[in-house]
């Protein structure tokens, strides 16, 4: 049977002139920051209610309404309405759709309490209208569905405090990489890795002040799986370029570094898309709970190949790595002998 397989389309000893595309590179990554923080004081981000506050009801449909149903009529309500399917709790019919309802906090202070307090009287009073058996009452053994069972409210405070963490752990995600790769290689590559995990992470900001997709604590998490995917990659060709460099001592940096990128193109390329044909089916098939997490995963994923080879590595040229003791291993005597 006739081999088809992806690594026999790959050429063998690629040889693409990365590094001679740097300064386009370069010009590129350098508007795409500044359109990033652009949108970013213009139109900031649109938090969700983990990093803005508000109301969150949990409802037992009973399998009565299509959840878009449900989605049209709360958006027509209030705007910024975020809705998604969870899993049944323990002990609840499996059978029933049950839907988690956001409602952005309104004001703040004691008039944004009453303001709240009106919108989530409109939200219940639309789940009346498009459920119209929904039991008042809290879900219970003798209240049968559909009904509302649970609300729960998130002050201003708590999302606050989970905004600085969130931003917390990602300042503390750059510093770790920072100290390893300096430990692991030299003070150049750790600077390179740093700028471009930096500028994988202001580029995914930008790109959801861009599309207004609801920023919440699961892009967060996103944003650090990107970190780690995106060091992986910077990784790979920077532990490749540290091999060249003891392997060619007379070859020009430029030239090796390039090299480098090359000799691990056909891995970068099978590693980002595998890992995108499985985000693209989360995406789509994963429902709206996802779509913002699944979205930013795969934006990560493009941008932190893209990173990993025009930022990462050209940087080392600019900041001027060169061959020392720590980048060349001593021949040991057995082979001199």
């Amino acid at each position: 049977m006739r081999d088809i397989s992806l690594v026999k389309l790959l050429p063998v000893e690629p040889r693409v002139p990365f590094i001679s595309l740097r300064m386009a590179a370069a010009v590129l990554s350098t508007l795409a920051l500044i359109a990033s923080a652009f949108l970013f004081a213009t139109r900031n981000l649109n938090y969700g209610i983990d990093f803005t506050g508000g109301t969150i009801l949990e409802v037992d449909t009973g399998n009565q309404p299509p959840l878009e149903d449900i989605r049209t009529r709360l958006g027509q309500e209030i705007g910024g309405i975020g809705l998604q399917t969870i899993a049944p709790r323990p002990g609840a019919n499996s059978d029933h759709d049950y839907v988690r309802i956001a409602i952005p906090l309104q004001e703040e202070g004691e008039e944004g309490a009453a303001v709240q307090q009106r919108a989530l009287a409109n939200i219940q009073n639309a789940l009346g209208d498009v459920i119209p058996d929904l039991s008042a009452d809290a879900c219970g053994p003798d209240t049968p569905a559909p009904c509302v069972r649970g609300q729960d409210v998130v002050g201003s405070k708590v999302s606050g405090e989970l905004r600085r963490k969130g931003l917390l752990a990602i300042g503390i995600a750059l510093l770790m990489v920072l100290v390893y790769i300096w430990f692991r290689f030299e003070w150049q590559f750790a600077a390179g890795a740093v700028i471009a995990l930096f500028h994988d992470v202001f580029l995914t900001i930008g790109v959801f002040s861009l599309t207004r997709i609801e920023f919440n604590l699961s892009i967060i998490a996103a944003i650090l799986t990107i970190v780690g995917y995106s060091l992986n990659d910077t990784v790979i060709v920077y532990d490749r370029i540290r091999e060249n460099m003891r392997k060619y001592k007379k070859m020009a940096m430029l030239e090796l570094i390039n090299l480098s990128i090359n000799d691990t193109l056909s891995r970068t390329i099978l590693t980002s898309m595998t890992t995108l044909m499985a985000l693209i089916a989360l995406y789509v098939l994963g429902g709206p709970g996802l779509r913002g997490f699944s979205f930013a995963m795969i934006w990560g994923v493009m941008v932190g190949t893209y990173s990993s080879i025009f930022v990462a590595s050209p940087l080392l040229l600019l900041l001027g790595v060169r061959r020392g003791s720590r980048t060349e291993t001593p021949v040991a005597k057995s082979e001199t002998a």
